[in-house]
């Protein structure tokens, strides 16, 4: 029996097709921005970061639009229009905050992040307006979104640098590539929803009913977003821009193990949402074997494959990137899990606060290990204490799953039969539940 039924491997080898294109385009901003030099690395990386935690925080709008469309098959167009207006209006008061953060911190990178409020009201199109094809199971229009940001940022920077030359080229031009880029596609997203779902009255209603999901969906995220890149943070502030630029060109190799396991969990994002609870647990268990067992086979590989490359591709100051990644592999492997695990937990159960519990978890153990490790053991101790906060937060997160579902440790190998009621007990109260 195959893992994933065939109309949804497909889904999942076109996301994975489309997660190589993104791995193509990444590894090109990586290659041009890395090779001006690890000073520019690292400041372009903690920009980076920072709009990530503000994507992050309003993703919610996006998957509540996913949610209302798969799970409770609500009126796409009006849902659309109520998301998109909403996620413009939180984007232009957040913008404001931003531009007052700018003034406030005005050191590299951070006195650059008025770039960054300039554009964010359209850098929020692109996570909301995909929440449409995500909800739809459309992975088409959903792939081609995501790809279309990087490669406008990477035609940006290899216009700049084929002008000027890398030793010509500033943190504030590559920032500035980096929201251009990323703006113009995030209107051309929502537009190109519009044609797709229709026009229709904003569906406020909707919205309503969801606004507390929304909230804790992006706590949630920006909780486990800063469980990724929190030792980011502290490597510059314990050590300077060059050696947390050095250090994000290891985590964004190590990070590559999730591609599969994020073309999987959004081609399935959809099923996992069936309102049956053993159909979802079924396919989530599925899920969680591919992501597992892919990134632990790829992972020596990677890292083989890193060991020669990283220093002749980026320069012989990324010799010192290859340890870090060494030791940040195994709990990125582990953490592959994580993805379907939430969604089971987003989609299915309407808990995003779970999710949210389990990141926090690993975001505490991580913050602590790397505030001990990092003035002690700079990079290598950053990426241990990465490593071992993900493996210990995914045993707990595996733990809350099977409780969920009423099934033993065994079912992530061997599913229960089907019409065993032991391993089919009736529905928990309120388990769909909206949070």
């Amino acid at each position: 029996m195959s893992l994933l039924p065939k109309s949804l491997a497909r889904g999942a080898a076109g996301n994975l097709a489309a997660k190589a294109a993104l791995v193509v385009l990444g590894l090109g901003i990586t290659f041009t921005v890395a090779r001006i030099g690890p000073q520019v690395q690292g400041a372009f990386a903690l920009f980076v970061a920072c709009e990530s935690v503000l994507l992050t925080l309003f993703s919610g709008f996006g998957l509540a639009l996913a949610r209302e469309v798969s799970h409770r098959k609500s009126d796409a167009a009006g849902a659309l229009t109520a998301a998109l207006l909403a996620s413009l209006a939180v984007g232009v008061v957040a913008a404001g905050g931003v531009a007052l953060l700018s003034q406030a911190m005005p050191r590299e990178p951070y006195r650059h992040l008025w770039l960054l409020a300039g554009a964010t009201p359209f850098l929020l199109m692109v996570p909301t307006a995909t929440g449409l094809w995500m909800g739809q199971g459309r992975m088409l229009p959903l792939n081609l979104a995501q790809v279309a940001a990087p490669a406008a940022v990477l035609a940006l920077l290899a216009a700049w640098v084929g002008t000027h030359g890398l030793s010509g080229t500033v943190v504030l031009a590559v920032l500035a590539a980096w929201v251009i880029g990323k703006s113009l596609v995030g209107l051309g997203t929502a537009a190109w929803a519009f044609h797709d779902a229709g026009r229709a009255p904003p569906a406020w209603a909707l919205l309503e009913r969801d606004a507390r999901f929304v909230v804790v969906i992006g706590l949630t995220n920006v909780v486990s977003l800063l469980n990724y890149r929190v030792t980011l943070f502290v490597i510059e502030h314990y050590s300077g821009l060059a050696p947390a630029g050095i250090y994000s060109v290891a985590v964004q190799v190590g990070e590559l193990l999730w591609l599969l396991s994020s073309a999987v969990t959004v081609s399935v994002y959809h099923r996992i949402g069936d309102p049956d609870r053993q159909v979802a647990a079924a396919m989530t268990v599925r899920a969680v074997r591919i992501n597992v067992l892919s990134t632990l086979a790829a992972a020596p590989l990677l890292w083989l494959l890193a060991w020669v490359a990283l220093p002749q591709l980026l320069g012989p100051a990324y010799h010192e990137a290859r340890w870090p990644l060494a030791c940040l592999l195994p709990g990125l492997a582990a953490y592959a899990a994580a993805s379907s695990l939430s969604a089971f937990y987003t989609n299915h159960l309407g808990r995003p606060q779970t999710s949210a519990m389990v990141a926090g978890l690993s975001l505490l153990l991580n913050l602590a290990g790397s505030l001990w490790a990092v003035p002690r053991y700079g990079a290598v101790g950053a990426a241990l204490s990465t490593s071992l906060s993900y493996i210990l937060a995914i045993c707990v997160a595996a733990a809350i799953f099977l409780k969920q579902a009423g099934w033993p440790v065994s079912a992530f190998w061997r599913l229960p039969a089907p019409g065993n009621t032991a391993d089919n007990p009736p529905p928990m109260p309120n388990e769909r539940t909206s949070a």
